[in-house]
Order: structure tokens, then C-alpha cells, then sequence
């Protein structure tokens, strides 16, 4: 318990102004252990990894700064040490949130370069009409790579690999070798995914993202989506990747043949995903905006 000498020093400083609002008094954060060390964690926002060990603590995304206390009491329950490194898969706040505080607590935070230069500047997202303000220099990554990076810690090599222009123009999933485990950011969710193409993503990216992982996996990997309820295996991955590469198809052919955007989505032609997929953050509707605006 060690950890929580940091009550009262967390800050939520650069969140955009309807999530400083937001109520987080009923989130728990709740823990599965995969073994080896991992673990994944959820709470709000996207899923987290963590790695714990001899090494001390290795964190995939942070979640909200809110919640930075919650956090780390769990943490709390699976190792003594501090956080002493976190990787952001992407920029969004429900994965970075907790940069600023746990930078403070001397983690030392990781990203692609697109990460640190989204966070160090005003975004806006038109398509949400949504507005975030530059993070505090203290949440921005401090140490960047363009491609991969590599980290030997907990007696694991793990592989943080950039998948170029998949979810937005930053992200990364990370494959822990000996753990067989790997934490796709959010190039994988339980249902349709937001791709954020005004920060750079696209289908065909995420499409490659998926296969990309798929080639690390194998029948064992226990795969961590960045948004799902449990933890998933190389069978789930695939029958997502399926999805989306047949999406992509359709939307293609009838964009080929000169239809609109608005007459692809009322064809309707996710129909038969919508019930399991189109009930949760992104609309079908939604979905196929995404396709059909990324499409080469």
C-alpha cells in the first residue's frame, strides 16, 4: 500500500472541460491475472496491462486522472513496487489521463512520437465536436520511438510495436514474448471500433494492425482488446479482423459504383453485426463513416 502516500496530489489539470465534470465516484477497478506477471486491469476508458516483477511495475495506458488513486490501489495489491514505467498505446484522454500524475510519481512515460506531439498541442475532433486542450508538459511522453522499442524487464522481453495509421497516426500494441500475451491498445474492441481519422486512421491501418498481431499470436496468446470486457484469445481477434476486412469490402464496391456516403449507409450493409456490434459507443451508421472516408 505503499503507493498511496500520492492522495492528494493528483491533479486533473488539461482534461477537457466535460470530463472534469464527469462522475467517477462508482468505478471500481477490477483485476485478471494471466499469469507470468500480467495482469490486466479495468476500470473507465481503455483497458490496462500490467507487467509486475523483480523490475518493478511496467503499465500499458493509464485510464483517467481521476482515477490515478484507484489505480494504483490495485496496483497496491499485486506488487510493492512503484509504477516505473507506462506505455500510452495512443493519445486519447481515457488512456493518457493518468500521465501527468504518474510522471510525478517518477514513472517514466513512453509513446510513439505522434503521441508526445498530439498531447503538446490542441486537438479537435470534428466529427464528436469535440475540443482538448494541449496536456500539461508533465503528462507528455518522455522517451519516443518511431518504429519499436524494446524493454527486458520481469524476465520478459516486451515488444511495443508502432501499427502505422490503424486507430489514429500513434498507436502501438505490445507483445510480452514469454508471457504469450499481447495488449492491442484500441486497433481491437468488443464491438465497433472509433477510428479517429482525423488523427490519421483508417481502416486498411487497423486492418493491418490485426494482422500484424495475428502473426505474433498462436492457439495460447490471451490477448488484452483496448476495449472489451475480458480477455480475448487469437480466435476473437480473428473473427473481428474478418469483420472489419468484410466490411471494407462492401463499403468499397458500392463507393466504386458512385454511391454517396449517405445512400452506403442506409444500404445497410453491417446489418448482420449491428445487434452484437452497433449497441455500444460507435453506431453502425458511425462505422461506416469511418470506412468510407478512409477508403485509399
Amino acid at each position: 500500500m505503499a503507493r498511496l502516500w500520492l492522495i492528494g496530489v493528483l491533479s486533473v489539470a488539461g482534461l477537457p472541460l466535460a470530463l472534469a465534470q464527469r462522475d467517477f465516484s462508482d468505478i471500481q477497478i477490477t483485476t485478471t491475472d494471466l499469469g507470468n506477471g500480467i495482469y490486466m486491469l479495468k476500470g473507465a476508458g481503455g483497458n490496462l496491462g500490467v507487467s509486475v516483477g523483480e523490475d518493478g511495475v511496467f503499465l500499458i495506458d493509464d485510464q483517467f486522472a481521476p482515477l490515478t488513486e484507484r489505480i494504483l490501489a490495485a496496483l497496491a495489491e499485486i506488487s510493492d513496487a512503484p509504477v516505473g514505467y507506462v506505455i500510452n498505446t495512443h493519445y486519447h484522454g481515457d488512456h493518457v489521463g493518468g500521465n501527468e500524475n504518474l510522471g510525478k510519481a517518477g514513472a517514466v512515460i513512453v509513446a510513439h512520437d505522434n503521441v508526445r506531439k498530439r498531447m503538446s498541442a490542441d486537438q479537435f475532433t470534428a466529427f464528436f465536436n469535440r475540443e482538448t486542450p494541449a496536456y500539461p508538459e508533465g503528462a507528455w511522453p518522455v522517451i519516443t520511438f518511431n518504429d519499436t522499442i524494446r524493454f527486458h524487464l520481469n524476465g520478459d522481453q516486451v515488444h511495443v510495436m508502432h501499427v502505422p495509421r490503424a486507430h489514429t497516426d500513434g498507436d502501438a500494441i505490445v507483445w510480452f514474448e514469454k508471457a504469450n500475451v499481447i495488449h492491442m491498445g484500441d486497433a481491437f474492441w468488443d464491438y465497433y471500433p472509433f477510428i479517429d481519422f482525423e488523427a490519421g486512421g483508417t481502416i486498411g491501418g487497423l486492418i493491418a494492425a490485426l494482422d500484424r498481431a495475428l502473426d505474433l499470436a498462436d492457439a495460447q496468446t490471451r490477448i488484452i482488446p483496448g476495449h472489451g470486457e475480458k480477455v480475448r484469445d487469437k480466435i476473437a481477434l480473428a473473427a473481428f479482423r474478418d469483420v472489419m476486412v468484410t466490411a471494407r469490402a462492401r463499403v468499397a464496391a458500392a463507393k466504386a459504383e458512385g454511391k454517396s456516403l449517405e445512400e452506403v449507409k442506409a444500404a445497410k450493409l453491417t446489418a448482420e453485426w449491428d445487434e452484437a456490434m452497433g449497441q455500444r459507443f460507435i453506431t453502425p451508421g458511425q462505422f461506416v463513416h469511418f470506412i468510407y472516408v478512409t477508403l485509399p
